[in-house]
């Protein structure tokens, strides 16, 4: 059974950065396209990038030119770097596969843009 852990959100002031990371325990990770999702309160789950197993990436139109998906697939972990960060942008945010059928989620972190 595959599990997700997500990290390095937190609470940033509007502009600022956050790097996201999320471990998949898989061997076979690199075979997967990856996305990252996220859900604000109220609201349901959107997948806001996503990444192919040969690292092409998409983006939601919200998001677009501010985050930037990437993978290292030696170290199981996919990454959404996410600048110029809005009070919008919050929400718990999540790693799955791209795709109609996912993996158990994981716990998800915490993104909250506040001044």
């Amino acid at each position: 059974q595959v599990q997700l852990v997500e990290s390095g959100g937190g609470l940033v002031q509007p502009g600022g950065s956050l790097r996201l990371s999320c471990l998949a325990s898989r061997s076979d990770f690199r075979l997967f396209g990856m996305g990252w999702y996220r859900q604000a309160p109220g609201k349901e789950r959107e997948l806001v990038a996503s990444i192919t197993f040969s690292s092409i990436t998409n983006y939601a139109d919200s998001v677009k030119g501010r985050f930037a998906i990437s993978r290292d697939n030696a170290k199981n972990t996919v990454y959404l770097q996410m600048n110029s960060l809005k009070p919008e942008d919050t929400a718990v945010y999540y790693c799955n596969r791209a795709a109609s059928t996912t993996w158990p989620w994981g716990q998800g972190t915490q993104v909250t843009v506040s001044s």
